[in-house]
Order: C-alpha cells, then sequence, then structure tokens
C-alpha cells in the first residue's frame, strides 16, 4: 500500500509513542538531550490540544528491574497507564490496537525505541490494516545510525511519511496567531531548541 501526505490536523491524528524508557534509550546511538526534547514537545503539543495519544512499553514490570516510559512523558499524561508487552512488535498487542482503535482516527503519527526494530514492525503492521502512519524520525532513535536509516528507509518505502515534531506542530496549528498555537509558546520555548528562537520571533511579531 503507498499513502500520500496528506493534512494532518488535530481533529484527525492520533500520537502513538512506542517504549521510550531509559533503559531502551540507554543502548542507542543519539542525543539524549534532543531526543528527550523532541518527545516531551511532541507528547506535551498533543495534550494542550487534546489529541489522542497512546503510550506502550516493552519489558517494563514483571523484572528485578523495572524501566518504566520516560517521566516526562508520564508527567505529562499522569491518566494515561502505558500499554506493556513482551513482544517487540506493538501492533501484535491486542490492547495497543483495541487503544488505538478506540481513539477513532486513521492518521497515525509514531516515534518509537528502536527505530529499526519496535518503530518498524509497528509502523509497517499499521500501514497493511489500512492506517496512514507518518512516523516523527526525531523522536525516535536506533541501536546505530545505520539502524536509524535502514528502518527509516523501510517505512518510507512501504508507505509511511517521514516528519519531525516542528512539523507536526505547524500542520496542527498553521496559523501561528491562533489560540491554539498560543498554547504551544511555553513547551516550544521549553522543549524546542533552535526553534525557540523562531517562536519568540513570533511573539514579538504578534505583539508588535
Amino acid at each position: 500500500m503507498t499513502n500520500t501526505a496528506t493534512e494532518l490536523t488535530i481533529d484527525n491524528s492520533a500520537v502513538v509513542l512506542i517504549d521510550h524508557q531509559p533503559w531502551v534509550a540507554s543502548m542507542l546511538q543519539t542525543d539524549g538531550n534532543a531526543l528527550l526534547d523532541n518527545v516531551t514537545l511532541l507528547a506535551r503539543a498533543a495534550k494542550l490540544l487534546e489529541v489522542p495519544t497512546v503510550l506502550t512499553t516493552v519489558g517494563a514490570e514483571g523484572g528485578p528491574l523495572p524501566d518504566p516510559i520516560f517521566t516526562q512523558i508520564s508527567d505529562v499524561f499522569p491518566d494515561i497507564t502505558p500499554i506493556d508487552r513482551t513482544t517487540t512488535a506493538a501492533w501484535s498487542d491486542p490492547d495497543v490496537r483495541a487503544a488505538v482503535e478506540a481513539t477513532d482516527r486513521r492518521k497515525l503519527i509514531m516515534a518509537g525505541l528502536s527505530t529499526e526494530v519496535c518503530l518498524a514492525q509497528t509502523v509497517l503492521a499499521a500501514l497493511k490494516d489500512g492506517f496512514e502512519v507518518y512516523f516523527a524520525s526525531d523522536c525516535s532513535a536506533g541501536v546505530t545510525v545505520e539502524g536509524h536509516e535502514d528502518g527509516k528507509a523501510r517505512m518510507i518505502q512501504a508507505g509511511a511519511v517521514p516528519i519531525n515534531v516542528s512539523v507536526v506542530i505547524s500542520e496542527w496549528t498553521p496559523d501561528y496567531t491562533s489560540p491554539e498555537r498560543a498554547l504551544l509558546t511555553e513547551p516550544m520555548i521549553r522543549h524546542g531548541g533552535t526553534i525557540s528562537m523562531a517562536v519568540q520571533y513570533v511573539m514579538a511579531q504578534n505583539k508588535a
């Protein structure tokens, strides 16, 4: 199945965050600070704009060393319990699929650790089931740089659309004078990295 990129809105999309956990992240080749900021910004934007969000973990419970989801995410969604499982293929877990179906959205923005395993497996399965899938590459990371790139290429070849958190926000809130964009000012400045400079400029223009 081949998909084409179409508009994402706060009313037609849902977010699925896959296995953003400390131990999982510890083996990945990435800028940890940037990863944390990017996924936190995506989570906070989804929360503030009331975009349905599904959280998953793998092997977070049941062992002597728990590996819970990043606190940066759990603090944003204190009322959502991540769906824990023992398989790398999140889509094969009926609870994950049920949670996604419950959002009643067919456009899914996915991010996960690692890109080439848990994220790719989930994206490919969701595509096969007819969902339109976007993967946030800057909120994801691979065990190796090559693995991250290979995972992205595999998903794109299957019809998934690459995206990043700043593009998601721009599509959700295209009018920078809107109340929805105003809600995101603080998290964008705090977690947006270089994006924060553009936000500060836009704020100055709005004030002027």
